[in-house]
Formats: C-alpha cells, structure tokens, sequence
C-alpha cells in the first residue's frame, strides 16, 4: 500500500510540474506575440515615406 501511496504521490507532483512548464510556455508565447504586435503597431506609425533608412548599396570608393 505505501509503494502505491508514492506512485500516486510521484504520479500528481509530475503532473503539476507539466502543468506548470506549460503554463511557462503560454506566458512566453504571449509576451512575443505581444511584443510583435507592438513592433507592428510602432513600425506602421512611424513609416510615412515609401524611402528605406539606409541607402541600398554601398557607395563606391
């Protein structure tokens, strides 16, 4: 009865650690996203002029 005791016990604390990764994940997963839809929202703010901020080839020497 005590070996099935600790099974469960182990069986419940794997569980809650899953649960817990996973959670860690989401909230990762979010903060990108919002992070991306900030960066979105900022980038079309500030683009008003179709021109690049660096010119597109080097300059010749």
């Amino acid at each position: 009865m005590y070996e099935y005791e600790i099974q469960q016990y182990r069986s419940a604390e794997l569980i809650r650690r899953a649960d817990e990764a996973r959670l860690a994940r989401e909230v990762v997963r979010a903060r990108r996203a919002a992070r991306r839809r900030e960066r979105q929202g900022a980038v079309e703010a500030e683009s008003h002029t179709p021109r690049q901020r660096r010119p597109r080839f080097a300059r010749v020497a």
